[in-house]
């Protein structure tokens, strides 16, 4: 064990991979929310639906997006909805805000995969999944906020995160699990002194997010709890609904269960209620 202790220490020094500067770079490099967007946005955060549909129509981009996610069988609409202001009714003002932070994240992600076997259609299901389930536990918990209902949207984000810091060192991170069983955010946290869920933090920072959505994002990683017991309890439920995706065998594979290290102990006073609320689909 000792030995084990010592080799492990002694690769974590000799290993160049991410350095604080490579997190430095990598928040540089991340664009500001597009006009459209930051206008959309705006206009959801008025109530005024109809009017951030008419801003949305200017993204081309966007309408795909919103149509392919919004008919995804998640939602369970048997006829196909087309048009952004039926998409956007549908949605409501909460729904449409996560939503809409959902796509922001997708001009981040990778062209191409290559720490994790992830493809786009794996990653806008686990985007759909994580918001269908998000939702339902914030019914289960009598909440009704478009900004905690939006928090869910930044998990994603340390997938791509991770993708993007470790790609370039797969053979290394390789080599430093083989010596001994560690996550990637804990790796991060020892090179850089700065986890994933702090990286995601400063892209909420960037991109004007809420408050509430970094607390909630930064209680789901398991390593550190908010003064405030409501988000904090949201931060537990968040934790679990991460690993209970990543336990579906499209996501085992896709090497997300190397991820994060699992805290039962963090979670154990929800854990019960959620697997229940689980098996009720």
């Amino acid at each position: 064990m000792n030995q084990d202790r010592i080799t492990t220490k002694l690769t974590l020094e000799i290993i160049i991979m991410v350095k604080p500067d490579d997190i430095k770079t990598y928040i540089a490099q991340i664009p500001p929310a597009p006009e459209v967007l930051q206008a959309t946005l705006a206009f959801i955060n008025q109530g005024e639906l109809t009017k951030a549909a008419k801003c949305a129509e200017e993204d081309k981009a966007l309408h795909t997006y919103l149509k392919t996610l919004v008919n995804k069988p998640v939602y369970g609409f048997k006829n196909e909805v087309s048009e952004l202001s039926q998409i956007f009714g549908i949605l409501g003002t909460s729904g449409a805000q996560q939503v809409l932070y959902n796509y922001m994240l997708t001009l981040l992600r990778p062209d191409q995969w290559e720490l994790f076997t992830l493809n786009d259609t794996h990653f806008f299901e686990l985007q759909a999944q994580l918001n269908h389930q998000w939702k339902r536990i914030l019914q289960h918990s009598h909440i009704d906020d478009k900004d905690i209902e939006s928090a869910i949207t930044l998990l994603p984000a340390s997938i791509i995160v991770c993708e993007a810091l470790f790609k370039e060192h797969h053979t290394d991170v390789a080599l430093l699990r083989s010596v001994k069983a560690i996550d990637y955010n804990t790796i991060l946290q020892r090179l850089c002194g700065m986890d994933l869920f702090d990286v995601c933090t400063l892209i909420a920072q960037k991109w004007e997010m809420p408050e509430n959505i970094s607390i909630i994002v930064q209680s789901a990683s398991g390593r550190r709890s908010s003064e405030n017991e409501t988000l904090n309890t949201l931060g537990k439920w968040m934790h679990l609904l991460l690993f209970y995706e990543f336990s579906k065998g499209a996501y085992i594979e896709a090497g997300l269960n190397d991820f994060l290290d699992f805290h039962i102990e963090y979670v154990t006073p929800v854990y019960s209620e959620f697997m229940s609320l689980m098996e009720i689909q």
